[in-house]
């Protein structure tokens, strides 16, 4: 019986290329559609929507920190995919007694590409995992602009304020702009606006998501920082780590140029 670790050093037994599977990670649920995995997906959340046409038509099993566990005993995969910092332990504790459920951890560009390559191994898909592995890694080395060590800090939701800190995936990515992060603290910290004025940031990104921050918040962080400059950013090509990090690339050159100004 085929024996693979995952990405929490887990051990997790998958007899057979799953026929079966659910995904509780949007990111990960665009990039098993993206190696051609649209059969044998079942089940999805409610926060995946990428790609529109396809996640519509299949069926929703909760949220990815409130899963539905009686509608995924029903649909009765083969197969789990989902995330250690995304999902809660408890219920992932649960669904593994159950099915085979396969984590991912990840909190750089090298982890996400070491995902790829393990998702494309158990779900029989080596090769059209190796081939985006290539296009990701061929675009990345072509972000060449730079952003001169400008300091940033990145909101990720309001009230209360949350930051990406060090170690986070956003952090990485923002490394890789050229970019410095303006708070030294770990993970996803909690931060209040004397903090924020305190660390007196070059730049302040607002992103869309978890928290949908639009152009009405920029006044509000303005004030807190008026000689910042104050830009709304695409939340989902700073921290999705499947796929999408294809685009990712292209549109950190345009807002870094659009900086550079």
């Amino acid at each position: 019986m085929p024996v693979y670790k995952d990405q929490m050093n887990r051990t997790v037994d998958i007899p057979s290329i799953p026929k079966r599977i659910i995904s509780i990670v949007p990111s990960q649920t665009e990039l098993l559609f993206d190696l051609g995995l649209d059969e044998e997906i079942i089940g999805v959340t409610k926060f995946c929507i990428h790609p529109g046409d396809k996640v519509k038509r299949k069926p929703k099993i909760g949220g990815t920190k409130a899963l539905n566990i009686n509608a995924i005993k029903k649909l009765n995969p083969d197969l789990i995919i989902g995330n250690k910092e995304e999902n809660e332990k408890d219920q992932i504790e649960e669904l593994a007694k159950s099915f085979p459920v396969w984590m991912s951890d990840i909190s750089n560009l090298e982890e996400a590409l070491d995902m790829i390559q393990l998702v494309g191994g158990i779900t029989g898909k080596r090769v059209e995992a190796a081939g985006l592995i290539q296009s990701v890694q061929t675009n990345f080395e072509g972000l060449k602009v730079k952003a001169s060590g400008l300091r940033v800090a990145y909101l990720v939701w309001r009230k209360p304020f949350i930051v990406a800190g060090k170690e986070t995936f956003i952090d990485d990515m923002l490394k890789r702009c050229g970019l410095r992060n303006a708070f030294e603290l770990d993970r996803y910290p909690e931060v209040f606006p004397g903090q924020i004025v305190e660390a007196n940031p070059d730049l302040v990104f607002l992103s869309s998501e978890p928290y949908p921050f639009t152009e009405r918040h920029i006044t509000e962080f303005q004030a807190l920082v008026p000689d910042a400059n104050i830009q709304l950013v695409d939340g989902e090509l700073f921290s999705w780590y499947g796929s999408r990090l294809l685009k990712a690339p292209g549109y950190f050159k345009q807002l870094i140029a659009s900086l550079n100004r």
